[in-house]
């Protein structure tokens, strides 16, 4: 059965790109029109307004996407095969996901551009343009049964609107990287132990795999069939690759990593991408900010600056960790610091106060004019970026993976921040890591 549908879906993946991609949308109304990846032809601020306005008629959020999921799951069986067995992190991801495209409603180019990248990793998962229609129709019934009668037509056309118009620009990310594999296969050479909960990993990409240097990369045990989660590799690109992981969830595919893991072991690896990465013209000293395994993305960074540091050009590291044993990967610090005069570390603990990193930053650097790159726990980075902002450093010269989604909670969907607000501020490095679904 499940072979059957997948023939369909892909006889019926031509017609159905070229239905969401048409300007003659099947949508009608006060703010029917195109919806596609264009974003000069899209309404994404009136459409934002009509579903921030009908919000409350689809909370809690949760409930929309378990309505969401069952309808998806009982009309097409076949789907679930798609999607990991536990589906906590997907929820999570999915209500994540909501939240960042209804915020980015007003801003239809900055939206496009992530979901056109973002399009092209979901090749990694099996998704077809086909599924894309059975994620709206799902969507749609899903919305219905949450309002009840409170829900308006209009509002409905307006999340059908931005489903098309994100789907449009990730079906494109898609076929923009067709040539590529959806996937590339890592055979695990080296599996460290630098903790209990902590594994270094050395794998070597089966099939010529190009990233740059503080990119992070999707990773896949074969533990966990469906489930990705995405690591920052911590070297610069020449040849074998590494992943500094720690083990956070018992289940999960860091613990899989940490503790399941050995050398002869294959892992499938999705595209590269992110924004942490060196500008190609350096024309600024840099400041890097890491803490605990934040330090794979500081590592990269450095290894890329041995290579191509313009003269004269200085770097300030700022890496903590919560005790002395924390610096797992001291020995690779030192050595970079015997070959780079240009370079300056300031190691930092919990034992030198409350809020060390951002208080150590305060007291021994000079933030205004450099580059600044983050990496590490959520809170850290948001503080660093905080305190970067008010020290006068512009948004584009503040770089930061986006914030992961985790099986904790996630922030309640909204209405959009205020414009220039500090949630608006650099969202696009604060992105989920998947939508629709």
């Amino acid at each position: 059965m499940k072979d059957y549908h997948a023939l369909l879906a892909r006889q019926e993946a031509m017609r159905l790109r070229q239905q969401l991609l048409s300007p003659a949308q099947p949508v009608t109304g006060p703010h029917a029109g195109h919806a596609g990846p264009d974003p000069h032809a899209y309404d994404g601020a009136a459409d934002q307004a009509l579903i921030v306005r009908d919000l409350p008629a689809v909370a809690p959020p949760a409930t929309l996407i378990d309505r969401l999921y069952h309808a998806m799951f009982t009309r097409h069986p076949y789907l679930r095969q798609l999607f990991p067995e536990s589906m906590d992190f997907q929820r999570a991801h999915l209500e994540h996901a909501f939240r960042f495209a209804i915020e980015h409603l007003d801003r239809p180019a900055e939206l496009a551009g992530f979901c056109t990248r973002l399009g092209s990793g979901h090749r990694r998962l099996g998704v077809l343009p086909a599924h894309y229609h059975v994620f709206e129709e799902s969507l749609v019934e899903a919305l219905r049964a949450t309002a009840g009668e409170a829900w308006e037509r209009e509002t409905e056309r307006a999340w059908v609107r931005m489903h098309r118009f994100v789907t449009g620009a990730m079906i494109d990310g898609a076929a923009g990287t067709a040539r590529e594999p959806g996937r590339w296969r890592a055979t695990v050479v080296r599996h460290e132990l630098r903790a209990p909960d902590l594994a270094v990993l050395r794998l070597h990409p089966c099939e010529p795999f190009h990233h740059r240097a503080g990119q992070y990369v999707p990773v896949q045990s074969p533990l966990l069939p469906h489930t990705w989660r995405s690591y920052t590799l911590a070297c610069a690109p020449a040849g074998d690759l590494e992943l500094h992981v720690r083990c956070v969830a018992a289940g999960g595919v860091s613990e899989a990593l940490v503790t399941r893991t050995a050398p002869g072991d294959e892992l499938h690896l999705g595209r590269p991408d992110g924004d942490t990465v060196l500008d190609d013209d350096l024309d600024r000293d840099v400041l890097i900010v890491a803490g605990g395994t934040g330090w794979a993305t500081a590592r990269a960074l450095l290894e890329e600056l041995v290579r191509r540091r313009p003269l004269g050009r200085t770097v300030h590291l700022f890496v903590g960790a919560r005790s002395a044993a924390g610096f797992y990967d001291d020995a690779a610090l030192t050595r970079l610091e015997a070959r780079a005069p240009w370079l300056r570390v300031t190691r930092v603990t919990d034992a030198d106060g409350p809020d060390p990193l951002p208080a150590a930053l305060l007291r021994h650097a000079d933030l205004s004019d450099r580059t600044a790159y983050l990496s590490g726990p959520a809170g850290l980075v948001a503080t660093a970026a905080a305190l970067l902002r008010r020290a006068g450093v512009p948004d584009h010269r503040i770089r930061h993976d986006p914030f992961p989604v985790g099986p904790g909670p996630v922030a309640p969907l909204g209405p959009p921040p205020a414009p220039g607000g500090p949630a608006a501020r650099g969202a696009a490095r604060t992105a989920p890591a998947g939508f629709p679904g």
